[in-house]
């Protein structure tokens, strides 16, 4: 095949052709992804079970002939169904835009230029251009390639690359193993082998997480309690009025008090509204469940090349072993058509996609006195394979053959005629150039050439003719990078297949923490389990790692209970992103297969993101315990408030009903699902040590706090409501004064629950451009149910004078803000003894 250094023989389709296409043949799509229809939306909310409580209860009214109240349910029902709805359609909203961004690109050949467009544009007779790493995007016939295999186990189950020729069809969704084709598409979405088979591109739905099980669990644990409770009011109403109906009225207020039915609600609002603000930093989350993981992340293990440094390689120096001289790159233009830098040329792709073959075209370029690459062509290769790796070229031209093959220093050695006085001296020079951050290739020419070529490019005579060694700097600011990582209590760990020397240089510079020692991928495979594992607790680099090495740290760093999120970008990349709780690939230079194992894909490569997904699972994380903390607080004072006057049979037992509970439920239910949900991060958060992922959803003393809070503010509205009563006022007025003080305890709790450790002089300047919403709506609720005659005679309220305003108003200020001096008494402690959290 002729090489070439750009696709300027292909001219491609130009726009009126593509529109023609797009018209007739549609997006290159399996599925067409519609939102689900509003009917079936309705349908899984009339099956929650707050909305058929809702339905025995207006039922009951109108058997009852309350009509009204009855209307007042069927209103409440409206209400539940469009805040359900809103809440459904605004997280997949979410995460519909989310998968925009994760769209997969193409290379395609269009009006005679090369451009990258989301690989649903394809149409037929496009021409593309896939290379190794990359799902190949649709059915195509190769019109030229380089070096390329595809892996069809997608297709036949068969896991071994297949070599494909120009003539012959690749079929949508393999892999490309290795190289680079030119391709002209012929059969797009719907139409395509793959979609005949049946066979879906998306992944398998996930595993609820350990959050989610605690949560799940959480809510069981509260529907139990209220199928308890409803059975103890109910049975006490029944015994003391015989009355079936109305005691299973109030039985299911106490049931619709209990049900925490916007915890569900809160996790998936958080999870998909969390994942659609990463996206727009440039941070793209699979599934929105990951973002639960990034908070917990305790190990980060990372690889060197494009993540810890820049990916643009250059050439750095070449050592020619023939003439026994190393040569910096600066000196090359003293030494021109030097042989063992035109050799590792020669054994690089034609058309280079790598950084490090790139630098080795230039710096040919740049060092030859004529350039012969248009002069040659590639009569045979052998790819990159084998551990450690090698790949051979050969080229010819009329009578002349180049075989040219380039690697790994101690594979080229091995089949290179040394002797062992010689080996060690160029084993210590490889050392010596990695020593200084360099990545070092051996590089070989065949000494005779064979009438035919052997099966394994090892078998060649080989002739070794030097070292080429290329420098790839650490990124700018990857010691700021690392120091977030270090203060948020993450351990970090570097594994590269490069030298030992190059990876400790490079970790030195970069500001990684490490005590000097490092393992090797052979030692990783060869080393029990057990000693593995210890092994692992201590050890920061890892070097001349492969694909089953990697995934054997990743796997024994999980066994210890590490938390891990792995960084990669290749095709061998795969299993150990997949093994990996947090697997992440860089956006720009990943290939297809490892965004597809990653769970967070980082757009434009950048490891600071990283840092920034983190202090966002840690800021969605504890933001939710607030939403969940607030909701257990708020719903013991309901509880109570409707339980206990009948368990003291007290003369006015039954004060609120399904109507008094629905409105709070409409106030609580955005509160803890938007409002918390767009809160600021909290200051120190990352530099908090990880959680524990196995722990319970909260420490007893956050759960005994909230408890306390609800208690308290339960107190505080018995105690008006018991005030009221003694007092001889009517059961209205004592209905009004229960519940106004109920009302404003939960606006104020909603104000001091904003931190549990920050005080309210401090959290009033968080910006959240909710806040203002949420108290004027508060406001005007509590102005209509004062002063707008229709709402006050709906809920069965009395309009109460100031003086009992502002009694209603001190005792909710009092029930709710003593938590403040808690805080107060609390950031003394820890200030005198840290250990106390």
């Amino acid at each position: 095949m002729k090489k070439e250094n750009n696709n300027q023989a292909f001219q491609g389709l130009n726009r009126q052709q593509v529109a023609s296409r797009q018209k007739r043949f549609g997006k290159n799509a399996l599925y067409s992804g519609r939102a689900r229809h509003i009917f079936r939306m309705m349908w899984d909310v009339a099956r929650e079970p707050m909305f058929l409580i809702l339905v025995v209860v207006c039922a009951i009214y109108f058997f009852l002939g309350n009509t009204y109240e009855g209307q007042i349910m069927l209103f409440a029902m409206a209400m539940v169904v469009i805040v359900s709805i809103y809440q459904e359609v605004r997280s997949a909203n979410a995460i519909r835009s989310l998968k925009k961004y994760t769209q997969s690109t193409i290379r395609l050949i269009r009006d005679g230029e090369e451009v990258r467009l989301p690989a649903e544009e394809l149409v037929p007779d496009d021409i593309m251009i896939v290379s190794e790493g990359e799902t190949v995007p649709a059915d195509a016939e190769v019109l030229r390639q380089n070096d390329f295999s595809v892996d069809e186990s997608i297709m036949t189950g068969e896991s071994m690359p297949v070599f494909r020729d120009a003539g012959e069809a690749i079929l949508q969704g393999t892999l490309v193993a290795s190289g680079l084709c030119t391709a002209r598409v012929t059969q797009t979405g719907a139409r395509t082998e793959l979609a005949r088979l049946g066979k879906s591109m998306e992944s398998i739905t996930p595993e609820k997480s350990l959050l989610q099980k605690q949560v799940s669990a959480f809510v069981q644990r509260m529907a139990l309690v209220g199928l308890l409770a409803f059975l103890l009011v109910f049975g006490i109403n029944y015994l003391s009025t015989f009355d079936l109906v109305v005691s299973l009225l109030f039985g299911l207020v106490m049931t619709m008090s209990l049900i925490p039915e916007e915890i569900p609600v809160a996790f998936s609002s958080f999870m998909a509204i969390g994942a659609y603000r990463m996206s727009k930093i440039g941070l793209l989350v699979k599934q929105p469940i990951t973002v639960e993981s990034l908070g917990s992340a305790s190990v980060i293990c990372l690889d060197k090349t494009g993540t810890i440094t820049e990916n643009k390689m250059s050439l750095a120096a070449v050592y020619d072993f023939e003439k026994d001289s190393l040569i910096e790159a600066a000196d090359m233009g003293r030494y021109p058509d030097n042989p063992v830098l035109a050799c590792a040329m020669w054994a690089s792709e034609p058309l280079p996609f790598d950084p490090m073959e790139k630098a080795l075209h230039q710096a040919y370029l740049q060092n030859a006195a004529l350039d012969a690459r248009d002069q040659f062509q590639m009569a045979h290769e052998y790819p990159l394979d084998g551990q450690p790796p090698m790949m051979t070229h050969i080229w010819r031209r009329n009578e002349e053959t180049i075989i040219a093959a380039k690697g790994a220093v101690e594979r080229i050695l091995a089949h290179s005629p040394l002797s062992n006085s010689q080996t060690e001296k160029v084993e210590n020079i490889t050392r010596g150039l990695a020593g200084k951050g360099f990545r070092v290739l051996g590089v070989a020419r065949a000494a005779s050439i064979p009438e035919s070529f052997p099966e394994r490019q090892d078998d060649f005579e080989w002739r070794f003719l030097g070292l080429v060694a290329l420098y790839d700097p650490p990124k700018k600011g990857i010691k700021d990078v690392f120091g977030q990582f270090y203060e948020a209590g993450i351990r970090v760990k570097m594994i590269t297949g490069d030298y030992a020397e190059t990876a400790l240089t490079i970790a030195g510079e970069s500001g990684m923490r490490h005590d000097g020692h490092y393992l090797l991928g052979e030692a990783v495979l060869n080393m029990p389990a057990e000693k593995l594992r210890e092994t692992v607790r201590t050890t920061d680099i890892f070097a001349r790692m492969f694909p089953e090495a990697k995934l054997k740290v990743v796997e024994a760093l999980k066994a210890n209970g590490q938390i891990v999120a792995m960084t990669g970008d290749g095709v061998n990349d795969g299993p150990a992103l997949r093994a990996a709780h947090i697997g992440v690939a860089m956006g720009n230079r990943g290939a297809d297969i490892a965004k597809k194992a990653a769970a967070l894909v980082i757009t434009d490569d950048k490891l600071e993101k990283m840092a920034e997904a983190i202090a966002n699972g840690r800021k969605i994380y504890h933001n939710l315990k607030k939403a969940i903390r607030y909701i257990i607080s708020i719903h013991i004072p309901i509880i109570l408030v409707v339980l206990m006057p009948l368990l003291l049979n007290w003369d006015y037992r039954n004060l609120f009903s399904p109507v008094h509970i629905i409105f709070l439920e409409m106030i609580m239910g955005p509160t803890c699902s938007i409002f918390f949900e767009n809160e600021p991060m909290e200051q120190g958060v990352m530099s908090q040590p990880p959680r524990d992922p196995s722990a319970s959803l909260f420490s007893w003393r956050e759960l005994s706090g909230s408890i306390l809070q609800g208690l308290i503010i339960a107190a505080g509205v018995l105690g008006a409501y018991y005030w009221a009563m003694a007092s001889g006022m009517s059961e209205t007025y004592t209905r009004t004064m229960a519940f106004i003080t109920l009302t404003i305890s939960n606006i104020f709790l909603t104000l001091v629950n904003r931190s549990f450790r920050e005080t309210i002089f401090t959290t009033i300047r968080y910006r959240n451009n909710l806040l203002p919403l949420m108290l004027g709506a508060s406001v005007l609720l509590l102005v209509a149910l004062q002063f707008v005659p229709a709402v006050r005679e709906t809920f069965h309220l009395s309009r109460l004078s100031p003086q009992l305003w502002l009694v209603c108003a001190a005792i909710a200020f009092a029930a709710v803000f003593w938590f403040e001096g808690y805080k107060v008494v609390m950031r003394k402690q820890q200030a005198t003894n840290p250990a106390v959290r």
